[in-house]
Parts: structure tokens; sequence; C-alpha cells
């Protein structure tokens, strides 16, 4: 039986990496005072564009009755699901995507689902989903395609820098008195994600030295434990990106993909944020 991997939408995987791997994606949404939309309907310069204008929005998980009819769907085209979503700790999505299994299971107690929470997003969300979805290309069950996202998960790390620790402070994602340190000492925090939430690894006195701090953190994880795959992430500031990968390119001697960060997780995080999300060949939690 074929095996259908569903992620979200804040895993910002490259699109035609979804289409080559036959990724699905549910999109979360974003709302504005006055307009409301999925995050995937917008394109991200006019996002941050009416950010600046709109102010901060809020951001919401898929609605249950859509979740309901995209893992049914699935399930009624023959196919096992595997669905790999951002940190439970982040959003509701992933308690969803329980409620609905447990739904279809009344229906139907054999309806072949696993569901995941991957304690993170962006691509260490997507690099989950991407070597379940390669798992299944090579014809593996539910059950291996299952632990090979969960896997990856114990091998990846997200490192980032924001440029302004106002829309975390805002959106309720670090604490207060972090952020405010941050600003008034202008210390440049790098920020990671342990046990499914945001949280500061080092703190570092300016954005060039954070950005160093980053690669050599990277660096001694992938000397320690391997090298498997390494991305940039960016919202909203490409020629920086293009700058940092160009850096890590020195280092490992291979290409680096670029990705923007889109809305939900941009509003967040805020504009000019940089990261580097990775996996290693060895497991390093």
């Amino acid at each position: 039986m074929t095996v259908q991997v569903l992620t979200d939408s804040t895993s910002y995987i490259a699109e035609d990496t979804k289409k080559e791997l036959k990724i699905e994606t549910i999109s979360l949404n974003v709302s504005f005072k006055d307009l409301t939309f999925k995050e995937t309907d917008i394109n991200n310069a006019t996002f941050y564009k009416l950010m600046e204008e709109k102010g901060i929005p809020k951001s919401s998980q898929p609605g249950i009755g859509e979740m309901y009819e995209t893992m049914n769907r699935i399930l009624k085209q023959g196919k096992s699901l595997l669905g790999v979503f951002i940190s439970s700790d982040m959003s509701g999505t992933y308690a969803t995507a329980q409620s609905v299994k447990k739904k279809i299971l009344e229906e139907n107690k054999n309806a072949p689902i696993e569901i995941i929470d991957s304690r993170s997003n962006c691509m260490q969300l997507g690099f989950a989903a991407i070597q379940a979805a390669k798992a299944t290309l090579k014809g593996q069950t539910l059950s291996e395609v299952k632990t090979e996202a969960e896997n990856n998960i114990k091998r990846s790390r997200f490192l980032f820098i924001p440029d302004n620790l106002e829309y975390l402070k805002k959106g309720g994602r670090i604490g207060e008195a972090s952020a405010l340190l941050g600003n008034i000492l202008k210390i440049i925090p790098i920020l990671t994600v342990a046990n499914g939430k945001t949280t500061i690894l080092k703190k570092i006195r300016t954005k060039k030295n954070a950005l160093n701090t980053m690669i050599e953190t990277m660096l001694e994880d992938i000397n320690r434990y391997g090298l498997g795959e390494v991305i940039v992430h960016h919202i909203n500031c490409l020629p920086e990106a293009i700058a940092l990968a160009n850096k890590i390119k020195e280092k490992l001697h291979s290409e680096i993909q670029i990705l923007d960060i889109g809305p939900v997780i941009g509003l967040h995080v805020g504009p000019g944020a940089l990261g580097i999300a990775y996996y290693t060949q060895k497991n390093m939690r």
C-alpha cells in the first residue's frame, strides 16, 4: 500500500521538492483585522508589505473539517497516511490531526494512519517530511516511513537570528524579559527550537558574530555527527541569505539551497531573520 506524506505549510518545503516527492500540504491561516487567508494563498513579498501597513496579524491552525476532508480523501484513494506537523507547543495543528485520526478510526478501525509531532517548524519539520517521502518512493511500509521521519527529527536542528525581537515578544514566542534584554543591550540572540519551543541558544554582541557563531555551531554538529543536508532560511532579506549561504558553501564545498519563510512563522519572528536548518547522519539527541 502506497504511503502518502502529509505535512503543513509551515514546513516551507520548496514547491519542486513537494511535487517530485508527492508531498501533500495543508495550510495554516493568517488573519488581519479585516482580512483572513491561507498562508499558501499569498506570496511572501505581498504579505510582508501588508504586515508593514496593517501591523502584526494572528495565525491559526487548519479547521478540523478541512483536516478531516484531506485525510479522509487520501485514505479513500487506497493509501496509508503519515502526517508530520508543526510542534504541538506552537500550534494546535497536531492536536487537530489527532482528533481527526480518532474520528476516522471510529468509522474504520483499520484505517492506516500515523501522526507525528515534529517538535519544530520550518525546514526542521520539512526535512522529516522529505525523508519520509523518500522512503515511500522506495516502497517502504507505513511503519518504516514513520521511523524514517522520527529518526530525522533526532538528527536535525534549526538555528536562527531575528532582526527584531519585538515580533517574538508580541507573539508570546519567547520570554518578555529576554526580548527586552536583547533590545536594550543590543544583544543578538541565536535562537533554536528545543523540546518543541523557541529558546535562546546563545547571546552574542553583534550580528556578524552571531552569524559566525551560528555557522560554527552547525560545523561542530556536522564534525561530530556527520553531514546530512543544510539549507538557509530567511524572512524578506534575500541578499543577506545569499551571503550566508556562500559562507556555508565555502566551509562545506557544496551548494546550499535558500528557502524563504512564509507568513505564519514570519509574523512571529519578523522580517530580516536569518536561519540555518540542517540534519546530520547520526542522532544529535
